[in-house]
């Protein structure tokens, strides 16, 4: 499946069609990736996937490639269903949660470096979502008072008042209900949050501290 391409793991000529026209309208896309909105597959292409892998005699490695790419494939979806409830606000995924994680801070500001190492993403990534931000008056970038040549990212009132509606927009269309019920879905955190600690996300399963949002 790699991040998008499901078909590349179907054998048969006939399953590697059926993996092509699931990838052609109706599909919208996010990220470059399709997602679904009508007309699911007859089958799990992921577990085809899986009989495929052990037919092939990649016994052993079969289990974790059907975790994978069903993780990778989620992401997919839940991507989409969170672009879809963030458009009409005007921002990303990425962006919102720059402003949320401001939002938290305890002054709704953070210097730059600070907000990159909370989102685990690279420096480029949080200029290009704090520029987009900043033209839109969300936020503003002030010299940080600790260190002369340091920046903050600065929550503005109208940063704050888009990050609260947006969020709303997501509770409602997203956060409210994955699809299982609540037993699940802690057993699922549990798990992932299992696979972020052994990949070295982070060292312990407790929050942080407010002198860490400072």
């Amino acid at each position: 499946m790699g991040v998008c391409g499901q078909g590349r793991f179907l054998d048969s000529r006939a399953s590697a069609r059926a993996a092509s026209r699931a990838l052609e309208p109706p599909y919208s896309r996010s990220r470059d990736c399709p997602v679904p909105n009508s007309n699911p597959l007859a089958f799990d292409p992921i577990a085809q996937a899986r009989r495929h892998w052990e037919l092939r005699g990649w016994t052993a490695a079969a289990p974790t490639m059907a975790v994978v790419t069903s993780v990778m494939r989620v992401q997919q979806i839940l991507l989409g269903r969170a672009d879809g409830a963030l458009r009409p606000h005007g921002l990303t995924f990425a962006r919102y949660e720059v402003l949320m994680l401001l939002s938290f801070s305890r002054r709704g500001e953070l210097p730059l470096g600070k907000i990159g190492a909370r989102l685990q993403v690279n420096p480029a990534s949080v200029t290009n979502a704090v520029d987009r931000l900043e033209a839109q008056g969300l936020v503003e970038r002030v010299p940080n008072p600790r260190d002369g040549r340091g920046t903050l990212a600065r929550l503005t009132d109208a940063g704050r008042d888009r990050a609260l509606a947006a969020t709303e927009s997501l509770n409602a269309e997203l956060f409210g209900d994955l699809g299982i019920d609540d037993e699940e879905q802690a057993r699922l955190f549990e798990l992932l949050r299992d696979v972020r600690r052994a990949a070295g996300d982070f060292v312990s399963s407790a929050a942080s501290t407010d002198a860490e949002d400072r």
